[in-house]
């Protein structure tokens, strides 16, 4: 399972969502228990890399 946020390395909004769409994919969109889990992981660490990005931005 992805580490999260605070644990792991930074990583980009752009490979998270590469993670995401492979979650996806391997599971043909319907999600087990424990997928939903790393899914909900992998959305809040991609979030919050999105908004880094933004901020970096301004």
């Amino acid at each position: 399972m992805p580490s999260t946020p605070a644990s792991g390395p930074v990583r980009s909004a752009d490979d998270l969502n590469e993670e995401i769409r492979r979650l996806m994919l391997r599971s043909g969109g319907r999600l087990s228990a424990e997928q939903r889990r790393e899914y909900e992981v992998l959305v809040v660490e991609w979030a919050a890399a999105v908004r880094g990005e933004v901020v970096k931005a301004a």
